[in-house]
């Protein structure tokens, strides 16, 4: 008998402390250094209990982002349209759209149809 190689889904290997991708992981401190900031601000106060817990809290969005995908559901049109895809590429392609100025371009195949109406000539 011979032995076959079965494919399987290899995304999720290259883990770090096995709970961090690295992309989670880029996310997580990016998160972390957004909460630090505000963690200056609020140390000013003294409201340094506080500013733990926004670093925390900023740092588990970060790693929600990066990890976590849109949940499918036909009740709202957003997650009927992006379900299954993860949250950042959505995030990503949000600002993308949001550069263009909201510009959709549409590639009409009717337009370029010769139909006997906009042939012309005599009938």
């Amino acid at each position: 008998m011979r032995t076959y190689n079965v494919p399987r889904n290899v995304k999720g290997e290259g883990r770090i402390l096995y709970v961090f991708s690295t992309k989670a992981l880029i996310y997580t401190f990016a998160g972390v250094c957004v909460g630090f900031l505000i963690y200056l601000i609020l140390s000013v106060f003294g409201l340094d209990f506080i500013a733990f817990i926004f670093i925390v809290l900023f740092g588990a969005i970060g790693f929600s982002i990066a990890t976590f995908k849109v949940p499918e559901s036909n009740i709202l049109p957003v997650t009927k349209n992006a379900g299954g895809e993860n949250i950042d590429d959505v995030i990503m392609r949000a600002i993308k759209f949001k550069l263009k100025k909201n510009r959709v371009y549409v590639y009409n195949l009717e337009k370029n149809k010769i139909t006997e109406e906009n042939k012309g000539g005599k009938k």
